[in-house]
């Protein structure tokens, strides 16, 4: 039974149906009230472009060797690499709508055991063979009445309509934030889960598997024609039918609307604060986006936007679009390679839908000839919900917690066959896979080029001028851009080019630590200095909370993070005390106070001259340890510890303790899960 007509549009009143757009647009996007950080990624920006440049593949047989190598690192930076186990997908059908020319099917399936895809299957009424079927990926419009979500699929089902009409499947399916069963896109945006930085975690990934899944549902489906496959999908939808492109040649023909720009644009001009977390990858190998696009050469590929979209602008489409076809020539495909850029804001226009559509009959349906249907509104939200009540199995709501799976600490074994090997791999995978935005230690860096050295008043630290103490102020710069200070206070008769002992304090509060320390007489043998690294202190970064948070979140795109970049600067106010200081008779005695203890530690693994001091890591969960690119993915943070014991046993300055390393490998195995779990080891 027919249960409305195709004249039926959907109004409902605001007050009782909110149907609205994420990502919330940022009003000021620049970074001018920060002109040195603007210049840091400006110079950053710069290196990746140059880096990711898509015309430095000068053949074909070159760009084939690149992308499957290319394709695996995607995956890995959506978290499935390695990938998740393909389980039972357990599809439901719980109902149907019909309209004069179509049907609609309510259907869920489970990409994950618990991790519920809604979505509305779209079929012609009348046809003798399987068709071609398009998946329709939804952007951020969520259509939500009485405390109850719909999902996104009713937002946008006027583009399913159309494809029913035209003699298309098209399965339109709920993301996971604006889905029936709300998950979260605002990790980092707004709700402070910096820790999916270091699991490696972006809900990218997941959209991207439920994608994967829907592919493999519509091959069970007798009405799909499985080698006529195409998607769509606008805003975070379009930037899902770019994952799912890119990852899965099962796609024949894609037009992702309005989602993708450079890294630029995200970065410099400031896009990144228009948008969730959904529409980013864990940069772990510092890409340009341009790269994600490439991956779908040679197959037919509609680049589609506005020319006044703010958070996609035109210039960084443009560019995209530039770098990809020169791969698309490689290829001798250049026809199957699309740019349509209409008038308009960030909106789902008319006139793209009709070049959309075109495209998809050009290339799946062979047919050229003009649109004459356009894309209308049939139903009514309630009409197209799956559920009735939410599913009690559900993991949607917590999948950021197990999509990617934390490190596993290794066995006793594993470390005591050989722990020269154990250790070197742990170092270079960090290396590899969290600090892979650090420069190199050699090439990128010439103290004598930054450091200046300034007398200041001992006075400032409520000491008397007649004190036996003296002042120093250490510039330098960490790396280009970066400007960071180290203060020193040492006996009045010393200089730094002789002194034998020093401590390094890595703290945020310089002056709060030296009136700690220096309570008169002041009895220490050796010098005292105190950094703080960028971003900390005396250089925190200005603007208000939510500024922070788009810095941090520029941090990661750029396939670092600020707390990473922090382990950097230590490392170099290290480099820069042995330095200015070369009549040092002992290894400089660094400790990190506060939540610093852990960028101290790491700082310390990479720095071989410095034997470590006894570790106090109480209470480190997953709160306050530093938000690094992939760190609890790579080695369990347990581990770390470990690997900071095998380092300061190996040290010609340190004890070697066969026993306690002997006891701490024993216990790893025991050791508490990571999330509200303690770290506690005393070298003493």
């Amino acid at each position: 039974m027919k249960l409305v007509t195709s004249s039926v549009v959907l109004s409902l009143a605001a007050a009782a149906l909110s149907v609205f757009a994420f990502p919330i647009f940022a009003q000021d996007r620049s970074l001018s009230e920060n002109p040195e950080l603007a210049a840091y990624f400006e110079a950053e920006v710069s290196q990746l472009e140059q880096q990711n440049e898509l015309t430095r593949f000068k053949s074909l047989e070159e760009w084939q060797e690149a992308k499957p190598v290319l394709r695996e690192q995607l995956f890995d930076m959506l978290g499935l690499s390695p990938r998740p186990a393909k389980t039972p997908l357990e599809p439901v059908i719980e109902g149907t709508v019909d309209e004069a020319e179509f049907v609609v099917e309510r259907v869920h399936f489970q990409s994950l055991p618990g991790l519920y895809v809604t979505g509305n299957f779209y079929r012609p009424k009348i046809a003798d063979k399987p068709l071609p079927t398009i998946l329709y990926v939804c952007g951020h419009g969520q259509v939500k009445k009485d405390g109850v979500s719909f999902g996104n699929k009713t937002h946008y089902h006027y583009h399913g309509a159309w494809f029913a009409r035209n003699g298309y499947n098209c399965l339109i399916i709920d993301t996971l934030q604006l889905g029936e069963i709300e998950g979260i896109h605002h990790g980092t945006y707004k709700m402070n889960r910096w820790w999916w930085n270091s699991r490696g975690y972006t809900p990218a990934g997941v959209e991207a598997w439920n994608c994967i899944r829907a592919l493999d549902y519509l091959e069970t489906r007798a009405e799909v024609d499985a080698s006529k496959i195409g998607v769509s999908g606008r805003s975070g939808g379009g930037a899902y039918s770019w994952w799912i492109s890119a990852l899965d040649e099962r796609i024949q023909c894609s037009v992702p609307v309005a989602g993708i720009t450079n890294l630029r644009d995200h970065v410099v001009n400031g896009c990144v604060e228009g948008h969730c977390d959904c529409m980013f990858m864990v940069n772990t190998y510092r890409w340009d986006f341009a790269t994600v696009a490439a991956l779908v050469a040679p197959r037919p590929l509609l680049i589609s936007n506005t020319d006044k979209d703010t958070i996609f602008p035109l210039e960084g489409v443009v560019d995209i679009h530039r770098q990809v076809r020169h791969i698309y020539q490689l290829h001798e495909a250049g026809d199957n390679l699309g740019l349509q850029i209409t008038e308009g804001p960030h909106k789902d226009t008319q006139e793209l839908h009709i070049h959309a559509f075109r495209w998809f009959n050009r290339f799946l349906r062979g047919d050229d000839s003009m649109i004459q249907k356009t894309a209308d509104k049939f139903f009514q939200p309630e009409q197209l919900r799956v559920f009735g009540p939410n599913p009690t199995d559900e993991i949607n709501t917590r999948v950021d917690e197990v999509f990617v799976a934390p490190a596993e600490v290794s066995s006793s074994h594993q470390v005591l066959n050989n722990s020269q090997a154990w250790f070197a791999e742990k170092i270079s995978l960090l290396r590899q896979r969290s600090f892979a935005a650090w420069p190199d230690n050699n090439a990128d860096w010439t103290p004598a080029n930054t450091v200046r050295i300034e007398t200041l008043p001992i006075s400032e630290l409520d000491l008397p001028e007649s004190s036996s103490l003296q002042r120093v102020r250490i510039h330098f710069e960490s790396q280009a851009h970066v400007p960071l200070y180290i203060d020193g206070v040492m006996h009045r008769d010393a200089n730094l080019e002789s002194l034998a002992m020093a401590e390094l304090r890595i703290a945020a509060n310089a002056e709060e630590t030296f009136r700690r320390e220096l309570t008169p007489p002041y009895s220490k043998t050796s010098s005292l200095f105190v950094m703080s690294p960028r971003g900390i202190g005396p250089h925190k970064w200005n603007g208000n909370d939510s500024k922070q948070i788009q810095i941090q979140r520029r941090f990661q795109l750029i396939g670092t993070t600020a707390d990473a970049m922090q382990v950097w600067d230590i490392r170099r106010g290290l480099q820069i005390v042995q330095t200015v200081c070369p009549g040092l008779q002992e290894p400089v005695d660094i400790e990190g106070e506060k939540s610093l203890q852990i960028h101290v530690l790491l700082a310390s693994l990479f720095e071989p001259s410095v034997p470590l001091q006894p570790l106090q890591l109480a209470e480190q969960n997953a709160e306050n340890w530093p938000s690094i690119l992939n760190i609890t993915r790579t080695v369990a943070p347990q581990e770390v510890v470990g690997l900071a014991l095998w380092r300061r046993s190996m040290h010609p300055a340190g004890n070697p303790d066969a026993f306690s390393l002997l006891k701490f490998a024993t216990e790893l195995s025991n050791a508490p899960d990571w999330k509200g779990g303690r770290i506690v080891y005393d070298a003493q």
